[in-house]
């Protein structure tokens, strides 16, 4: 199975299923020196693991991290970083229904079609466990980019029709709720929509955004290793993830270029700009504006609702969903998104080195 690796110099390969005995990645290219434990790891992992709420799968799994590999004496050693999650909670009988017919919005008619053979075990691969491997990278990314002063800030922005205003986000409210909205009062109003989506046995999607601070301008690779084509990878690699825009985004089309370019000014020795339509980038390239990028995140495809589905041998039948499953993806895909992004950027910047002779002399002089 190709394409289970990301990154050009900080490298990042997931591997495991979702029932198998555990989860895990390994990490090639980060740099040795960047202090790291497993409780480092954790904080992150504990955002995306399942039974905080509600409103997320019943699997009760710790998701407990173990540094196998390019850790010494507190400090990660610049060789390949090996993170395992052992699988505890695996019930797969719950899947013995669906090995013979394929469930509506699952990637089960597509595995079989191009390799005529699937682990319907909780979708294997494609199961939202693979993200595990995704977060764990991620934080070590996110420490990376803590030691050059650049920090991810990343929440729900929507919930189904709920969608809380830019003018009265409060990012002290992001970890006060179990959504992950920047308000309360939202909060509270996307709460009472998922309750009553679940009454109906149906489940919700939405928009997660992610901001991104104190990234320097010039980051990034013109033509086809564009910061934002390699975001646009990044992000829509994760599963249940429809679509990705930054900045203005789709609004920009039924823009002015009057009103959608960000005029320039200087103050003191920077060039800044005065509106951040663009989002943070231009031409490819980070501007020196935050960057701001939003993903859209389909509804849960596992619900308890009838649905008509085929078999593998071709017959027609009805299908409903038994097990457990999360009546909404977008709060534990927080933090998967955030990690992707960080990935991203943690690569970028390595490769950013090589971009000017005087960067190569101020390493090596």
């Amino acid at each position: 199975m190709a394409g289970s690796s990301y990154g050009t110099l900080f490298t990042v390969t997931t591997w495991g299923e979702s029932h198998g005995p555990a989860i895990g990645v390994v990490i090639d290219g980060c740099p040795a020196g960047i202090p790291l434990s497993a409780e480092q790891i954790q904080v992150f992992l504990d955002r995306r693991k399942p039974g905080q709420s509600r409103f997320s799968t019943a699997r009760k799994e710790a998701d407990q991290v173990q540094i196998l590999s390019g850790v010494f004496h507190g400090k990660t050693t610049g060789t390949p970083l090996s993170l395992l999650v052992p699988n505890t909670d695996q019930r797969s009988h719950d899947y013995s229904r669906i090995k013979d017919c394929y469930r509506p919005g699952h990637a089960d008619y597509t595995f079989d079609a191009k390799y005529g053979f699937r682990d319907y075990r909780g979708g294997g691969r494609t199961s939202g466990r693979e993200t595990i491997g995704r977060v764990a990278a991620g934080a070590v990314a996110s420490l990376l980019l803590e030691e050059l002063g650049i920090h991810l800030t990343t929440y729900t922005r929507s919930i189904g029709p709920v969608q809380v205003p830019a003018s009265t986000y409060d990012y002290s409210c992001i970890h006060k709720n179990s959504l992950y909205m920047p308000n309360l009062e939202y909060a509270q109003a996307a709460e009472d929509y998922l309750k009553t989506c679940m009454e109906q046995q149906d489940s919700a999607g939405g928009v997660i955004e992610c901001v991104i601070t104190g990234l320097p301008a010039g980051i990034g690779e013109p033509v086809f290793e564009k910061l934002d084509a390699r975001l646009a990878q990044a992000i829509l690699s994760i599963g249940a993830v429809k679509g990705i825009e930054i900045g203005d985004g789709f609004a920009a089309s039924a823009s002015l270029g009057s009103s959608n370019n960000d005029a320039f000014y200087i103050e003191g020795n920077e060039v800044c700009k005065r509106t951040n339509h663009s989002g943070g980038v231009l031409g490819g390239l980070s501007d020196g504006s935050p960057l701001v990028l939003r993903a859209a995140v389909k509804p849960t495809p596992s619900i308890s609702q009838p649905q008509q589905t085929v078999t593998n041998d071709g017959q027609d039948t009805t299908l409903i969903v038994t097990g457990r499953h999360d009546p909404i993806i977008v709060p534990r895909a927080v933090v998967v998104v955030e990690s992707m992004a960080a990935i991203t950027i943690a690569d970028l910047l390595m490769t950013n080195m090589t971009s000017q002779m005087e960067h190569l002399k101020k390493f090596y002089k």
